[in-house]
């Protein structure tokens, strides 16, 4: 059986930790336990994906999580969607970290009494007893579930997941629950969040373990990222949660709070990418672009938003920076230069790698052409880069220069490509 926890009577009994979050609002301290902090979605993107869903017609019922961690993530949903939730937790002390953080949130919004916090309950048990875990909250078990949101638990520090090492198992989590959605027209709403390390043939087989049970299901695959070139929440949006018409979606958060993210959609198959390395040229523009985004395979479908060059070409696709030339400056709309480190005409070159004795090089010639600041865009020595960017800042500082930009390297590995940021080519 499981014990249920109603989060407006649950105490704090110090087995717990708070921590602020710096994406949340003020004074809104969210609960962990065994070391679940790390884990848990950070409460700006956890509200980002809710906003998202307020167009969405679900059926009748609850959000159900089966595997809550800390309930952040279900209590956005809840408290976006205004829907009662049922949270279950295998872990004791999550279950009640998960409690405690739907009263920090009711309490904050002064809204205990509203149905979706006074009706949802959070279980202490498996998560894939759904007829029991029903039964213990509503006395019987009868289809009621309008959204099924899961994060499995994975293994950390990893760099790949197999679909086999998620806790619980995905197929199981889909058969024991899939009796009780609410009926709806295009079928059952589940946020599936997986790991953002999952290959392309993982993707596929996740895919097929949601057709064999509902053949006829749509879906739309979601990658977010916070930046970095990083991708941090992968996704598979079923049902009336899938846009129409869209397959795969690329969600870049923003930096500051209460911006809007940028999104990318496509129904486009992707389209693999290949490196053609030519020769450096001056005049040809290179774009540092967001890591994520490549790997998401939306990029082409945003190039094609901002240019209208045929000629491009990869230098680079792996890494932190891919690396694309091309004949014309990227035309960037609001939002867009969240998607690109850096980008500029290439004025000059310098043949050699970057060395403590080549950065003076690179200083005589970016004073040669009028340069302010230049930053550099390439892999460094962690221990050099400091001075060597320390180097060039204070030797251009009020020099006369009025361009910035910055040094990326030439995919052939043996040339610097300085370049100017179009903004700033002339005075």
């Amino acid at each position: 059986m499981h014990e249920v926890i109603d989060p407006n009577s649950v105490q704090d009994t110090g087995t717990t930790q708070t921590s602020a979050d710096a994406t949340a609002p003020e004074g809104l301290l969210f609960h962990h336990a065994n070391d679940g902090r790390p884990l848990a979605t950070p409460w700006q993107v956890a509200t980002e994906r809710s906003l998202r869903l307020l167009d969405v017609q679900l059926a009748d019922g609850i959000i159900v999580d089966p595997a809550c961690g800390s309930g952040l993530q279900l209590c956005a949903h809840a408290f976006t969607l205004k829907r009662p939730a049922i949270g279950i937790e295998l872990e004791p002390k999550r279950a009640q970290a998960s409690a405690l953080n739907f009263q920090a949130v009711a309490s904050l919004a002064k809204q205990q009494a509203a149905p979706w916090c006074a009706q949802t309950r959070i279980l202490s048990g498996d998560g894939l007893a759904a007829d029991l875990a029903l039964a213990s909250v509503n006395g019987e078990a009868t289809p009621c579930v309008a959204m099924l949101q899961l994060d499995p638990a994975r293994p950390r520090n990893s760099r790949l997941h197999d679909l086999s090492e998620m806790q619980p198992p995905l197929h199981a989590v889909l058969d024991a629950w899939k009796p009780w959605f609410s009926p709806h027209e295009r079928g059952p709403a589940m946020l599936l969040d997986l790991s953002p390390r999952l290959s392309a043939d993982q993707r596929e087989e996740v895919e097929e373990m949601v057709k064999q049970r509902w053949p006829e299901l749509e879906w739309m695959w979601v990658w977010t990222s916070r930046g970095r070139g990083r991708v941090d929440r992968l996704a598979l949006w079923t049902g009336p949660l899938a846009s129409r018409g869209v397959n795969r979606r690329f969600v870049r958060i923003p930096p500051r709070l209460g911006e809007r993210p940028l999104v990318v959609d496509t129904s486009e198959p992707i389209a693999p990418l290949s490196v053609t390395v030519h020769p450096p040229q001056r005049g040809e523009h290179v774009s540092l672009l967001d890591a994520a985004l490549v790997e998401s395979g939306l990029v082409n479908s945003w190039l094609g938003t901002v240019s209208k060059d045929r000629d491009m070409r990869w230098g680079m696709i792996e890494g932190r920076r891919p690396q694309l030339h091309h004949p014309h400056p990227l035309r960037l709309g609001i939002g867009d230069d969240l998607l690109v480190q850096a980008s500029g005409k290439v004025v000059a070159l310098h043949q050699g790698a970057l060395t403590d004795e080549s950065v003076q090089d690179v200083v005589d010639l970016a004073l040669e052409h009028q340069f302010k600041s230049v930053k550099l865009r390439l892999a460094t020595p962690p221990e050099r880069q400091p001075n060597w960017q320390g180097s060039l800042d204070r030797q251009l500082l009020n020099r006369g220069g009025h361009r910035k930009g910055f040094v990326a390297q030439h995919p052939n590995g043996m040339t610097l490509l300085l370049c100017v940021e179009p903004e700033t080519e002339r005075p």
